[in-house]
């Protein structure tokens, strides 16, 4: 029994590796979360411009404030379809998850709550694009050079972690900030650092939206994505002097 995480990228079909596409293919059952199951979601999307084995489950991936009674009763289903596979003759269950399936991922959920109904379930993962990744190629930007630190982190919980980034490294990242714009772009303004900062949102997508941060006016798409670079005054400034 084999369970496997595949990244299917930040949403442009073009950005899934070989190796994910035949993953998807060969599987016995392939999963893609959505948040109801006549909805389609943007992991199934991707999915189905390689192969046309995708089955819905539900999740609650707009679910905030920690383990919610919704949240875990959707893994708990999802992990029970996934053993029922298992148990009808499935050797390999397949998970699509946007980006990569070990970076805030609901994989890593489902791949916990599978092994505490069967621990003998072979996890594996199919690493993807992050939209950190496909942002900073979309907008030229450089995500990180010489011995410069980079930060990521979601803001589902408030900006206070961003300030404490924007002051100790170099590129910072933010995921999930939606819900608390305004008080993100304040943080970055206060910092000095809105000017180079990058938007974007739908990365690849229908209604793909990347413009610099401070032309963000109003409300913006729960999964958004900040990219917040270094400061960078000459060519290689950032490379750290060989010791003697």
């Amino acid at each position: 029994m084999r369970l496997v995480g595949v990244g299917v990228g930040p949403g442009d079909p073009e950005l899934v590796t070989v190796k994910a596409v035949r993953v998807l293919r060969e599987a016995d059952v392939v999963l893609v979360p959505v948040m109801a199951t006549g909805e389609p979601g943007r992991a199934e999307a991707v999915v189905r411009a390689h192969t046309e084995k995708a089955e819905r489950v539900v999740f609650a991936l707009n679910d905030r404030g920690g383990v919610t009674e919704r949240r875990a009763n959707a893994w708990d289903a999802a992990a029970r379809r996934v053993v029922d596979a298992f148990r009808d003759g499935a050797r390999t269950v397949a998970f699509a998850t946007i980006g990569d399936p070990n970076v805030y991922s609901t994989f890593t959920y489902l791949a916990q709550a599978v092994r505490g109904r069967e621990p003998g379930t072979a996890v594996e993962t199919v690493p993807g694009v992050t939209a950190m990744q496909d942002l900073a190629a979309r907008s030229g930007t450089v995500l990180t050079e010489g011995a410069e630190s980079l930060s990521l982190l979601p803001l589902t919980g408030g900006a206070d972690g961003l300030r404490a980034a924007l002051e100790s490294h170099d590129t910072v990242v933010a995921y999930k900030f939606g819900r608390v714009a305004e008080e993100v772009l304040a943080a970055v303004r206060k910092a000095g650092r809105l000017g180079d900062a990058v938007y974007g949102a739908r990365l690849g997508l229908p209604g793909e939206d990347i413009r610099p941060a401070a032309e963000i006016d109003g409300p913006v798409p729960y999964l958004s994505t900040l990219i917040v670079p270094g400061r960078r005054m000459t060519l290689g400034g950032k490379l750290l002097k060989e010791r003697p």
